[in-house]
């Protein structure tokens, strides 16, 4: 069965809320047990159909602090195109340490909100980007990924 983009976009917000509460864990991929954020978008996206299989396993959980490759933006390149702007079921990505490293499922464009496995909290979460201060601050780069072409930047 073909999804609308407006069924396909709430099947990813779906999809991302049933991992809430998932324990971080760098690496795995099971709804329950453990999921980091990068592993997170390719379980959303793989899952529903929307992208090939992919697993960009293994890494190093500190990858990003010593290497200054895009190797998750990389990743996100491949299936997605930058958009300007944010709606359900887009993805945003933030820089940590060297390279764009940390990732989430935008879930609702206004306020911002998103579904992103959060190793401070040592779960995945959905919240508000307004009320992580860390993510929220404007000087922490941050770019959004789509899967519809139309979104392009």
């Amino acid at each position: 069965m073909v999804m609308t983009e407006s069924e396909a976009r709430a099947a990813i917000v779906a999809e991302a809320r049933r991992w809430i509460a998932t324990p971080y864990h760098n690496c795995a991929d099971v709804r329950g047990a453990g999921i980091d954020c990068g592993m997170l978008l390719v379980r959303v996206f793989v899952d529903l159909g929307l992208m090939p299989p992919v697993d960009p396993r293994p890494y190093a959980s500190d990858w990003h602090l010593h290497r200054g490759e895009e190797r998750y933006l990389g990743h996100l390149q491949k299936h997605f195109v930058e958009a300007n702007t944010p709606d359900a079921g887009d993805v945003i990505v933030f820089r940590y340490g060297r390279c764009y490293s940390h990732g989430g499922i935008v879930t609702l464009a206004q306020p911002l909100t998103l579904v992103h496995a959060y190793w401070p909290t040592r779960m995945v979460l959905e919240e508000e980007l307004s009320r992580n201060a860390e993510l929220a601050d404007p000087a922490r780069e941050r770019r959004f990924f789509s899967i519809w072409p139309k979104a392009a930047a």
